[in-house]
């Protein structure tokens, strides 16, 4: 039975990936900080769909979580996925830089050293995957929350071309506004986006999923985000930064 790691296992995207994997007969290694709803994620996975899955309370944020987590990983895993995150209230420069440095922590240390930490064992087996999840955001200029997101992308397509081994799979998975806790996290105000541009967690990890397979290095889910994309590399970054201004990160 194939093991994965998940963080931010406990609600939006990464419970997600918690279901589609469970369903799909693999073994769950599940990491959040809150330790009693792991405990709960993990039971209510284990009734339904009869796997092993283990909880691994851990603060990415903190050296020593991010210690437990590579100690896990080193003992090897099939598939890694890099999904802890978060947005800071407010906007740049009025965070606080304590809020900014942690989230850089989680967002670029956390996603570099447990790739590190993953990748011997399964260069060793001669298989594996890692998925990071990082955001549409990343193509767009949005304060320090887009760029940490743009770092995620870059160095999983720099990683996976260094790697050069078809085996071992690294992919960016960029998506875009999802109905998850994130935004009220954050005390963001998602009034102002537009009902269609909203996501399922669960189509979104149906196509990263399909888009692994196919060996992509970035996903980006749903023709809309695509189209999204694409058109924002044709317009100047002034008027990208104008327009994320008005629809938020």
């Amino acid at each position: 039975m194939p093991t994965a790691l998940i963080t931010g296992a406990t609600s939006g995207i990464g419970a997600a990936f918690a279901r589609r994997l469970a369903a799909d007969a693999y073994s769950l290694v599940l990491v959040a900080r809150d330790e009693l709803r792991l405990i709960r994620t993990a039971d209510q996975l284990k009734l339904r769909y009869g796997v092993p899955v283990e909880v691994l309370p851990a603060d990415l944020a903190t050296d020593e979580g991010l210690a437990k987590v590579e100690s896990r990983l080193r003992d090897g895993v099939d598939l890694l996925i890099n999904n802890a995150g978060f947005g800071n209230p407010g906007h740049f420069p009025d965070v606080p830089v304590e809020r900014e440095a942690r989230m850089l922590k989680v967002h670029c240390e956390a996603v570099l050293r447990l790739t590190l930490a993953a990748l011997p064992g399964m260069r060793e087996r001669e298989r594996g995957a890692i998925v990071n999840v990082a955001s549409v955001a990343a193509f767009f200029t949005r304060g320090t929350y887009s760029a940490s997101k743009a770092w995620v992308v870059n160095f999983s397509e720099s990683a996976a071309a260094e790697l050069r081994d078809p085996r071992i799979k690294i992919m960016a998975l960029c998506p875009g506004f999802v109905r998850t806790e994130f935004h009220q996290r954050a005390s963001m105000d998602s009034s102002t986006i537009p009902g269609f541009m909203w996501l399922k967690a669960d189509d979104v990890v149906r196509d990263a999923m399909r888009d692994l397979a196919l060996g992509k290095r970035v996903s980006i889910p749903d023709l809309r985000y695509k189209a999204v994309v694409a058109i924002g590399r044709l317009i100047p970054r002034s008027v990208q930064a104008m327009v994320s201004q008005r629809i938020g990160r």
